[in-house]
């Protein structure tokens, strides 16, 4: 089922500070958080649910938690782990007030990934390079050329061994021999 809208979750405590009285709104995330287009990604993340069953964890916090990993080069357990403690997280995922404990399973993510497939995500790119966009971060003539660093990229070269250098002489002798009868 379609997870619920996050107006629809949010309900104001008046005995609660929420989350922009006491972040600081200059913040990278903060920032950031406020020029991402959630309606759209949530609208095109809801395509990837059935109309029955039990709802769906809220777009914003799945799509926020993966940002997020991504970002900081984080493992599921370990972005799941730092939401808790890091108020800028819950605040760039659309919580209004500070959350001491994870609403959801891990492997929740996982499951989200296998849902949405490699097209999703594609729209998730589009969504981040648009965003540093806005935010000025990068120019239009910045994407214009892509240089491709390959040097992690494994290749196809075989180190010298005792066992290959031997066989390599056995065959030049073996060509050899049938060439001198």
């Amino acid at each position: 089922m379609r997870p619920h809208s996050q107006e629809i979750r949010e309900n104001y405590d008046l005995f609660r500070t929420q989350l922009t009285q006491i972040l600081n709104m200059e913040h990278e995330l903060v920032k950031l958080g406020d020029v991402i287009d959630w309606k759209h990604l949530e609208a095109r993340n809801g395509e990837f649910y059935k109309a029955e069953g039990r709802p769906g964890v809220a777009a914003r916090l799945m799509i926020g938690l993966h940002f997020l990993k991504y970002m900081f080069n984080l493992s599921d357990e370990g972005v799941c782990e730092r939401w808790v403690y890091d108020p800028y997280f819950q605040y760039f995922c659309g919580e209004t007030y500070f959350q001491h404990k994870f609403t959801m399973e891990r492997s929740s993510m996982t499951h989200w990934r296998k849902r949405v497939g490699e097209k999703f995500c594609e729209t998730l790119m589009q969504e981040s390079l648009y965003s540093a966009y806005k935010l000025g971060a990068l120019k239009k003539n910045d994407v214009k050329k892509v240089v491709v660093d390959t040097t992690v990229q494994p290749k196809a070269i075989t180190f010298p061994t005792d066992a290959k250098l031997y066989y390599k002489a056995l065959i030049s002798l073996g060509k050899l021999a049938k060439q001198n009868g």
